[in-house]
Order: structure tokens, then C-alpha cells, then sequence
């Protein structure tokens, strides 16, 4: 059946999505957006878009209680770590992933930009944990078909969308088959 088989033309790289397919079977990344901070010869990291943690951000970081935001298990890797994307281009230290997407920086300057109501709760996004890819996992996770490769990203999908709702709009954007994919039934056997 390899004559079937579809191979997505879009490699990974900084600024763009990972969409796990609908059969993913490892629970880290069921039905998960990652977005690629970084993407070399070395490896790969990103950050689990729509994956809520139980934990608040005001218990993991009280000092930004004020924003209450949510926290979000961005991987598997190092979740005793806290990571950050934002909109804040003034935020001194951060990395630009996209146009309007910020990874990191300097973090008194962060708490003060929350502190003087600079920084909204609809601009930023904390993570624990990320997820990372040693030099050719990733390529061969893509041979195995466990990740779409998409450019259908914006800030409005890491900031604004309903996390249960962003594996199927991120598939329903791509249109065609992925169209499809996006009303795979959570447990096909209740189908």
C-alpha cells in the first residue's frame, strides 16, 4: 500500500506547527500542536500548544498570580522548567519564532511589563516543560507519518484559540484530506 502513502512537502522549521496525526499513540503528543522554536542539524525543540496543565501558574510562579493565566505542559522534556511564548516585541532577551511570536526573555523585565498591565493575559503563554527531538528523531518520526508539517500558523492560534478546539481547526485550515481528519473520532471505537 505504499503507493497510498503521503508524503507531507513542507519540512520542519522555526515558525511552523507540528499537527500530530489522528493515530498518534504516544499520550505526550495525542492530538497536539507543537510549535518549532528551533529546527537544525543538531535537533529540535518546540513548545505543546494545546496541552493544559493541572497545575495554576500562580502555584508555579506566584509572582505572576496577577496575570492568571493558564500553564500549559509544553512536552515531555525538563518539566520542571518554565517557558514562555509572547507577542511582547519590547520584552528585552527574546527570540522571534514568527513575525509576531516571541520565545523567552529577560524575566524582571517580564514580571515588570505583568506588573504595569503591559504584558495582557491574551499575549503570552506559559509552558512546563518542553518537547525536544535529538539530531534525526524528528526526520524519522515524519517518515513514520506521526507529524504534519504546517505554515498554517498565526499568533491568533497560540493566543486566542480554545486549546480543545486548535488540533481540529489547525487540520480543518489545511483543507483537503486534513479536512477530514480533523472529525477522527477521540476513541474510533465508539465510532
Amino acid at each position: 500500500m505504499e503507493f497510498f502513502k503521503y508524503r507531507n512537502k513542507l519540512q520542519p522549521e522555526k515558525g511552523k506547527i507540528l499537527v500530530s496525526e489522528p493515530y498518534l499513540p504516544d499520550p505526550n503528543f495525542e492530538r497536539s500542536i507543537v510549535l518549532l522554536c528551533d529546527h537544525n542539524e543538531g535537533g529540535s525543540f518546540g513548545f505543546v500548544l494545546n496541552k493544559p496543565s493541572v497545575a495554576a501558574l500562580g502555584d508555579v510562579m506566584p509572582e505572576l498570580e496577577k496575570l492568571n493565566a493558564a500553564l500549559f505542559v509544553g512536552g515531555p522534556v525538563q518539566q520542571d522548567t518554565l517557558h514562555y511564548l509572547h507577542r511582547c516585541e519590547e520584552l528585552s532577551g527574546a527570540t522571534q519564532i514568527t513575525d509576531d511570536v516571541y520565545w523567552g526573555g529577560d524575566f524582571d523585565n517580564l514580571k515588570f511589563l505583568i506588573g504595569s498591565n503591559q504584558i495582557k493575559q491574551n499575549e503570552i503563554k506559559f509552558f512546563l516543560g518542553y518537547s525536544g527531538w535529538s539530531e534525526g528523531q524528528l526526520d524519522a518520526e515524519l517518515e513514520a507519518d506521526s507529524w504534519i508539517v504546517s505554515d498554517r500558523f498565526n499568533s491568533e492560534l497560540v493566543f486566542e484559540t480554545d486549546p480543545k478546539e486548535m488540533w481540529k481547526k489547525s487540520l480543518e485550515s489545511m483543507g483537503g484530506r486534513f479536512s477530514i481528519y480533523s472529525n477522527y473520532p477521540e476513541d474510533p471505537r465508539m465510532n
